[in-house]
């Protein structure tokens, strides 16, 4: 069984059907995130933490499928380089990091209660996953649009010199003015 079906089978026993989101339920939204990195020409390592993203919980999303102290279950499930952007996702505390992201490269772990500072091509992993991400929800729920556009575009903006350059295209895409 290859690692993207491992993990949908593993989502699946874990509940993520039975979770509501924007746009049906947990699992499909993280389906999509997955698959849109994918599209968006993310590498394998990215495309799995956008399938596992919120799996530890999230700053937006604080349901947790998976206890902290059981990294090596997803480290097992996805790789070491997938589970380790999975954590940070889940760790960033969006309110401290994402409006300073691109001029300092540092995320605040909420988890941890300290700063983190990730190579360059992580924090473009966490910056992509990050984008994508909220564009599934902005699309399939309209009231995020319209409530939050406006802060997601100055912030997707600001992001753009550490961003993939596709990501950007579908931003300017999906948060047209």
């Amino acid at each position: 069984m290859g690692t993207d079906e491992g993990a949908r089978g593993w989502l699946r026993r874990h509940g993520a059907e039975q979770i509501a989101h924007p746009g049906g339920n947990l699992y499909a939204h993280l389906c999509r995130v997955s698959d849109r990195l994918a599209v968006l020409g993310c590498g394998d390592e990215v495309r799995a933490a956008g399938l596992t993203h919120a799996v530890y919980g999230t700053d937006g999303f604080d349901l947790a499928l998976l206890d902290r102290a059981d990294r090596s279950v997803l480290r097992d499930l996805v790789g070491a380089d997938a589970e380790e952007l999975v954590y940070l996702y889940g760790a960033c505390d969006r309110g401290r990091s994402w409006r300073e992201l691109a001029r300092t490269g540092q995320v605040f772990d909420r988890f941890a209660g300290q700063v983190r500072t990730p190579k360059p091509a992580q924090l473009r992993s966490l910056v992509d996953l990050s984008i994508v991400n909220e564009l599934d929800v902005i699309e399939h729920d309209p009231t995020v649009a319209a409530r939050y556009g406006g802060y997601f575009q100055e912030v997707f903006a600001s992001w753009s010199p550490l961003a993939s350059e596709q990501v950007i295209r579908d931003v300017q895409r999906v948060l047209r003015p």
